[in-house]
């Protein structure tokens, strides 16, 4: 049997043991391609490499640790929920660091898919019924009688710092 030589240290990445409901971080080398003209003006291809960190929940692993796994990390950014599939042997991952572990009665975890976008719509539901603003800031006289608390707390402390401030006029005079 011949030694296969790899970049890739493929015994640690089979012991990391990575399963569905893991918060894993992936450290991913991006390679880029510039076109640009050199001192002697001939068209030269430069190769940038930067690493690029996304961190996730593990929603799926396919073919365990075999030489073709894959696994799938979802996370949301910018309020957009987003996916990436990687091969779990790749040479193009610098590191994988598993942050957390969760306790999941599921191999598969798509059902989070559906989750988060019933989560996402019921806030544009509460945004819609506050009549908030492009700028987002709600003035007093908008706040509506039927508001949650932390509203009625901002309003109370705003009319009884005024109070105090009286309090402390009549202590000096």
């Amino acid at each position: 049997m011949q030694k296969v030589i790899t970049p890739v240290n493929a015994e640690g990445r089979a012991k990391l043991g990575i399963r569905a409901g893991d918060t894993v971080r992936v450290v991913q080398n991006i390679v880029d391609l510039k076109k640009g003209k050199g001192a002697d003006k001939k068209e030269k291809i430069v190769k940038n490499v930067r690493k690029q960190v996304f961190e996730g929940l593990v929603i799926s692993v396919k073919h365990g640790t075999e030489s073709g796994a894959m696994f799938t990390v979802r996370t949301t950014l910018s309020g957009v929920g987003v996916e990436k599939t990687f091969p779990l042997y790749t040479p193009s991952i610098d590191s994988i660091e598993i942050v957390k572990r969760s306790k999941v009665r599921r191999a598969k975890l798509y059902f989070i898919r559906e989750k988060a976008a019933k989560a996402v719509r019921r806030q544009l539901r509460g945004a819609r019924m506050l009549h908030l603003k492009s700028d987002e800031t709600l003035t007093p006289e908008e706040v509506p009688a039927e508001a949650e608390g932390g509203a009625e707390i901002e309003t109370s402390v705003e009319v009884a710092a005024p109070a105090a401030e009286e309090a402390a006029a009549e202590v000096v005079v």
